[in-house]
C-alpha cells in the first residue's frame, strides 16, 4: 500500500494521542479524574455514533461478547484513563506520556504467561529485560522511593498495566468476532460510560456544572473526547486496514515525542534528565521485543 495513503492518518493519530496527556493535565486542574474520564468516553460515543449512523452500521447483539466488551472497557477504559488524571494531578504531562510508551513491554509478559496468545523468546525476554531497566532509571529509583510524584507515576504505570491486560485479552476474547472496527469500539465506550455513570457519583460526588468550568477546560474535555477517544479510533481503523496492525501498533513510539514536545512548549514543563534517557531505555527494549531491532546476522 502506498505510504502517501496512510501516513498522514498515522501522524494525525500520533500527533492526537500525544496531546491527550497535555489536555488531560490541563481538565485534572478543575475537574475530578472520575468526571473528566466521563466527559470525554460520552463525546467519544457521541462522535462513533455519529460515524454508525453515516457508514449504516450497527452495534453488535451478542450478549456474550458484550460481556467481554464490558471487561475490556474497564480496563482499557475507565481505569486507564482515570488513573492517568490521577497520575498527571501528581507529574507532568510529558512523564505521563513517557509511561505510556511501557504497555507493549508489560503486554507481552501477560499475554505470555495469562493468556497465552504469544510465545516468549529469547529475544523477546531480553526486550522485556532492557525495557523494565529503562522503567527503572525513569522512576529514578537511586534517589529513593516516595512522594507525590512517585505515586503519580505508580498511577500513569498502573494505567499502563491495565492497557497491557486489556490488549491480549480483547486479542483472545474479542478480536475476530463479527462487527467492524467502529461498532466493536462504539460498544466498549457505551459499557465504560454505563460503568462511569454509576460510579462516578459514588466515589467523585456530584457531577460538575459545565458553566462552573473555565472554557479552556470545557475545550480539553470536548477535545479529548472527539479528537483523542473518537476521531482517533477511526483513524487507527483507518492506518490497520491500509498499512497493516503492525504499523498501527508502532505510533506508541511517536507519542511520548509528541507529549514531550506539547508539554514543553506548551506548558513549560521540565525534565530530570534520567527520565528521556529512561525512556529511550524502554522504547529500545519495547522494539526489541517485538522484533524492530534484530543483531546483525554473520
Amino acid at each position: 500500500m502506498e505510504l502517501r495513503r496512510w501516513l498522514p492518518s498515522y501522524l494525525a493519530l500520533a500527533a492526537i494521542w500525544g496531546t491527550s496527556f497535555l489536555f488531560i493535565k490541563v481538565g485534572v486542574r478543575e475537574l475530578h479524574p472520575l468526571w473528566l474520564t466521563f466527559g470525554r468516553v460520552a463525546a467519544g460515543v457521541l462522535i462513533l455514533l455519529v460515524v454508525l449512523a453515516v457508514t449504516r452500521d450497527r452495534l453488535p447483539r451478542d450478549l456474550r461478547l458484550w460481556g467481554h466488551l464490558m471487561v475490556v472497557a474497564l480496563l482499557g477504559v475507565v481505569l486507564p484513563f482515570t488513573l492517568f488524571g490521577y497520575g498527571e494531578q501528581r507529574v507532568s504531562s510529558v512523564l505521563a506520556g513517557i509511561w505510556n510508551a511501557a504497555t507493549p513491554l508489560v503486554a507481552l509478559p501477560l499475554a505470555v504467561l495469562l493468556f497465552r496468545t504469544e510465545r516468549m523468546s529469547a529475544r523477546k525476554a531480553a526486550g522485556i529485560g532492557v525495557g523494565f531497566a529503562g522503567v527503572l532509571v525513569v522512576l529514578g529509583v537511586w534517589r529513593g522511593l516516595g512522594g507525590a510524584q512517585f505515586t503519580g507515576q505508580l498511577m500513569c504505570f498502573g494505567a499502563a498495566m491495565c492497557y497491557a491486560v486489556a490488549i491480549p485479552y480483547q486479542k483472545k476474547f474479542i478480536a475476530g468476532r463479527a462487527g467492524s472496527g467502529v461498532s466493536m469500539a462504539a460498544a466498549q465506550l457505551i459499557a465504560a460510560l454505563a460503568q462511569l455513570t454509576l460510579v462516578a457519583p459514588l466515589l467523585a460526588g456530584a457531577p460538575p456544572n459545565p458553566a462552573d468550568l473555565s472554557g479552556q477546560v470545557l475545550l480539553c474535555v470536548l477535545a479529548l473526547g472527539s479528537l483523542g477517544t473518537g476521531i482517533a479510533f477511526v483513524l487507527n481503523f483507518r492506518v490497520v486496514r491500509m498499512a497493516g496492525v503492525s504499523t498501527s501498533t508502532s505510533v506508541t513510539y511517536l507519542m511520548p515525542v509528541v507529549a514531550t514536545v506539547v508539554g514543553v512548549l506548551v506548558l513549560g514543563e521540565h525534565l530530570h534528565w534520567n527520565q528521556p534517557v529512561g525512556a529511550l531505555i524502554v522504547l529500545i527494549g519495547v522494539a526489541v521485543s517485538q522484533g524492530l531491532l534484530r543483531p546483525p546476522r554473520r
